[in-house]
């Protein structure tokens, strides 16, 4: 960081959230999860918090979530977080990592990349078993860090810088909470959420058996969890999950953004504790937002796709919510969780599960397959954003009569496992030529204390997820309240439904890649970990994944050179601020600007809001990770940018004199890349 920009790093913030809720406070053998190097000292746990920056490129760079070739980044709204949360047990040493990134999925690639960099670190103290690395699954996140082709296909190929930031992202959040571990007490509470989701596939929801509907009465999940770490009486840090699709912002926005889930840590990190990104060393409140089975649930109450600009609103209110449930538990008086801290994680080959009868449910064995993309994946979900035209969810008649004359006939086996799913691609076959999706996926659970996390790799419907949960709660004797899908866990393969859910072939049938027996597939699996985790035995570790980090196609070409618009130089001031704003109007500046790609500026900031203070100085107010701020970039010919740096002036502002600045990196003829700052004219808020 240079010299000017380091200036600005701790920031006054403005509590631009006071009138928003701000009052609410080959196979070897896997072992059971490595000891801490320290003595045991006590009973009790020690508890780490860390929050760091994972964001990655943000223009001319496919976004992820939505599968369109049109929706390239072109800026910034909030910046993509990581937190991590370490527990260790003081009786046994134990101890487990939990990261949460603002991240559409978490891939192969970026989970083996976060260990390598952990056993460099930390030796044997951090393994994959004992490691839980879950994704928001913002629709609004760069794309392009996966080893598998089929994710990279909308982002032309793989991105190594966007893959070096994630990864070096979630590794530095895990560090800082290794480095912040402290005696902690942990409470766990259970809420009720609802006006916060739909289910977006009721006609498959509604084949399930009674038994299932029953227990979600009106089709959505509104089990919110809230797991806080508690110091010296004073809550520094929670974790709450929540099933809810981050399909807040549509798919026509261009700009990076954490979603509702990041708004809501945010929210109870910047607005209400004033948690300074920039300042360095380790905050005092940490909030993560996690995911659960949120496969078939909406933000989109009306079931329609959010338009932009309003989606952002809609992300605010749908974030808020999510705070507001949780906040609310803080002052509860919850379970204190005593007991241990245990982990089991294996591979399993999804392409070729034998699933035994006690977890089909038709007292028969079945099989799964090599993965299939089914007609109604490639039509999207219509209610948060559709896909490819020419598909629909449910029935394809063409795609049917293919499966059916071609496909299935030809592999009877493939019928068995996929049927009644209107085949668009055997991608089992393709994956022999180059990998275009993962087989060989982790399946992990966690236990801490009375607390059981399921992590699976993919996207769970609620009474999917509610099957996996009573399987494990069965056999570890646990409240089913306390055992949760930790959906989008360390790889990712697309959808989990229920059988029953698998046949009405909606958008999450055709996406449950390994047919209809994945479901029980998984809960065999789960079953043999809660099994494991209940009897304190080991696992095998089962097939590992290939490395694939040398077979990465890269098809876009970097930033070439930057130049600024004839008779200007870098960082000038092309339109010019009003003299004067009022509290909730939009100042702007556009400046000559350079690629961001240049640098991604991963914990800085490409923008900075400033106030005048009474000795002359400016101290900075808010920053590209606010979000009262949006950074958006353009080309401007063939070598020049513009860049517009926009700034809602929020509600309770203080009167005075402000300024925009923006921090720039220019590309030369050389390759050269020159960091530059523009400053906009000052300007007045009453």
């Amino acid at each position: 960081m240079s010299a000017e920009r380091s200036v600005h790093r701790r920031r006054t913030v403005l509590r631009a959230g006071a009138l928003t809720g701000l009052g609410l406070t080959g196979a070897r053998v896997a072992a059971p999860g490595p000891a801490a190097a320290a003595p045991a000292r006590g009973t009790g746990y020690l508890v780490g918090r860390g929050l760091s920056d994972a964001t990655g490129e943000v223009a001319e760079v496919g976004m992820m979530g939505y599968g369109r070739f049109d929706q390239q980044a072109a800026g910034l709204h909030t910046r993509l977080r990581a937190r991590a949360f370490t527990v260790v047990d003081e009786a046994s040493g134990r101890r487990v990592m939990l990261i949460v990134a603002d991240s559409p999925m978490i891939f192969e690639s970026v989970h083996r990349a976060v260990l390598r960099r952990l056993a460099e670190a930390y030796g044997e103290l951090y393994t994959e078993q004992n490691v839980l690395v879950t994704a928001t699954h913002t629709h609004a996140g760069p794309g392009g860090y996966s080893h598998h082709l089929l994710y990279n296909t909308t982002t032309f190929g793989f991105h190594r810088k966007t893959f070096d930031a994630v990864a070096a992202g979630l590794f530095e959040a895990a560090q800082r909470a290794h480095e912040d571990l402290a005696p902690s007490e942990l409470v766990l509470s259970h809420g009720t959420l609802t006006g916060a989701s739909v289910n977006r596939s009721r006609p498959a929801f509604d084949r399930n058996p009674k038994a299932d509907r029953d227990h979600f009465p009106d089709a959505v999940d509104p089990h919110t969890t809230l797991l806080r770490v508690e110091r010296a009486g004073r809550t520094v840090g929670a974790v709450n999950w929540f099933p809810v699709h981050s399909t807040g912002m549509s798919g026509d926005n261009r700009l990076i953004s954490a979603d509702n889930k990041g708004y809501a840590a945010y929210h109870w990190e910047r607005e209400v504790h004033d948690v300074d990104y920039l300042s360095g060393g380790s905050p005092a409140f940490v909030a993560a937002f996690a995911q659960t089975n949120s496969g078939d649930m909406s933000p989109n109450l009306d079931l329609k796709p959010p338009t932009t600009p309003a989606d952002f609103e809609h992300t605010r209110a749908s974030g808020l919510r999510q705070y507001e449930a949780a906040a609310a538990q803080v002052d509860l008086p919850g379970v204190e969780l005593t007991g241990p801290v245990d982990s089991r994680l294996v591979y399993v080959d999804l392409s070729d599960v034998t699933v035994r009868p006690e977890f089909t449910g038709d007292g028969r064995t079945h099989r799964t397959s090599k993965p299939c993309v089914g007609a109604s994946m490639a039509a999207g979900s219509t209610e948060d954003g559709p896909a490819f035209p020419g598909f629909q969810e449910g029935e394809n008649p063409f795609w049917d009569a293919v499966s059916d004359s071609l496909v299935y006939t030809v592999s009877p086996e493939l019928a068995q496992a996929q049927a009644p799913k209107d085949v668009f691609v055997p991608i089992g076959e393709v994956n022999r030529l180059y990998p275009w999706v993962q087989e060989r996926v982790p399946v992990m659970l966690v236990r801490i204390g009375r607390l059981h996390l399921i992590g699976i790799p993919g996207e769970v419907t609620v009474c999917a997820g509610l099957r996996l949960r009573r399987t494990v709660a069965g056999i570890v004797g646990a409240d089913l309240d306390d055992v949760l899908v930790a959906g989008y866990a360390n790889a990712y393969f697309h959808y989990v439904t229920t059988p029953e859910e698998y046949d009405a072939q909606q958008y999450e049938g055709g996406s449950t890649l390994f047919g209809r027996w994945q479901l029980p597939a998984l809960q065999q699996t789960a079953a043999e970990l809660a099994t494991a985790l209940r009897d304190g035995t080991d696992l095998p570790l089962g097939p590992e994944p290939p490395d694939l980090s040398g077979t990465v196609l890269s098809l876009q070409p970097g930033v070439v050179l930057d130049a600024p618009p004839a008779f200007r130089k870098f960082g000038d001031v092309l339109v010019r601020p009003r003299e004067t704003y009022r509290a909730g109007e939009r100042a702007e500046a556009v400046f000559a600007g350079a690629h961001p790609g240049n640098d991604l500026h991963r914990g800085e900031t490409y923008l900075e809001v400033q106030r005048r203070e009474p000795d002359g100085t400016w101290r900075t107010v808010a920053d590209d990770g606010d979000w009262s701020t949006r950074f958006h970039w353009r080309r401007d010919g063939v070598a020049a940018s513009q860049v517009t740096v926009v700034w809602d002036v929020p509600r309770g502002t203080a009167p005075g004199a402000y300024r925009i600045v923006y921090h720039g990196d220019a590309r030369g003829i050389a390759g050269a890349v020159t960091p530059f700052t523009g400053t906009s004219p000052a300007f007045l808020v009453r």
